[in-house]
């Protein structure tokens, strides 16, 4: 079995979970960096415009991830 046939499925695989893990990382800072916690505003106090803020923040920093992985 050589390796070499495999490196672009790998490649992509190490990319997708490095690229999770700084997303994840990412919206923990976010979380810490702003007043209250963002899963008690979303989920028990239903802040709709929060929850937008949340999407587009995750959206972004996926979207910068994504050109650093294929740039």
């Amino acid at each position: 079995m050589n390796l070499l046939q495999y490196h672009p499925l790998l490649a992509s695989v190490i990319y997708s979970v490095v690229g999770i893990a700084i997303l994840v990382v990412s919206f923990f800072l976010f979380d810490k960096l702003t007043p209250g916690t963002l899963r008690k505003e979303i989920l028990e106090d239903q802040n709709v415009a929060l929850a937008i803020l949340g999407a587009a923040f995750m959206l972004s920093v996926a979207l910068i991830i994504s050109a650093a992985v294929h740039g």
